[in-house]
């Protein structure tokens, strides 16, 4: 059997401007080795200032553990934001879950762009193409987020997708922010009959 007939398919999620890779043991490990590790596995480059804001090492490192720990639950985790057409692709961001989800059906979501790439809405479509994709899981009710009361771009992603503030984060400092199932309903059918 070839290698690439024993390793799983990746999973990618698309939109209009950008396809979502979710990382596997072997991005994360190529990650770790270096720029151009990552750049030969996404077939994208690799910008200079990559990793994005508070996609540090520690956060990698547990991702990959997580993964090994949880066979299966690629796409529970780290997502590569990946940018233009298939040959001339640039890792703009990443975006992800903070695990599978719990037993009361909550998944966390966060994301990060690098800073070239900020102020265009990436975010917001990679978070919105994420929540999708949880909500088609029959076991997510909510999703949740956390950030910083002062991070305005982060709020507003936040916010144009529908979150609702619901009191204080996990994390000194933090505000938690939840969707429910019930609510992207609604949210998506005021929205296709509003203007934007």
């Amino acid at each position: 059997m070839s290698e690439a007939a024993e390793r799983p398919a990746t999973r990618v999620l698309g939109t209009p401007r950008l396809t979502l890779v979710a990382a596997g043991v072997e991005h994360c490990q190529a990650e770790l080795a270096g720029g151009e590790q990552l750049a030969r596995l996404l077939q994208a480059r690799v910008p200079p200032d990559w990793p994005p804001p508070l996609a540090d090492l520690e956060a990698l490192c547990w991702y990959h553990d997580y993964l090994l720990a949880h066979p299966g639950a690629e796409g529970w985790g780290l997502w590569y934001c990946l940018s233009g057409e298939p040959r001339a692709r640039t890792l703009v961001g990443e975006a992800g879950f903070k695990g599978l989800p719990t037993p009361q059906g909550e998944v966390e979501v966060g994301y990060s762009v690098v800073p070239a790439a900020q102020g265009r809405g990436l975010a917001t479509e990679a978070v919105a193409a994420l929540v999708d994709w949880a909500f088609g899981h029959n076991e997510v009710r909510v999703v949740l987020a956390h950030t910083l009361p002062d991070n305005r771009p982060s709020l507003r992603v936040l916010e144009k997708l529908g979150f609702r503030s619901d009191g204080p984060g996990i994390e000194s400092g933090t505000v938690r922010f939840l969707l429910e199932r019930a609510a992207t309903s609604a949210f998506k059918s005021e929205s296709l009959g509003g203007t934007n």
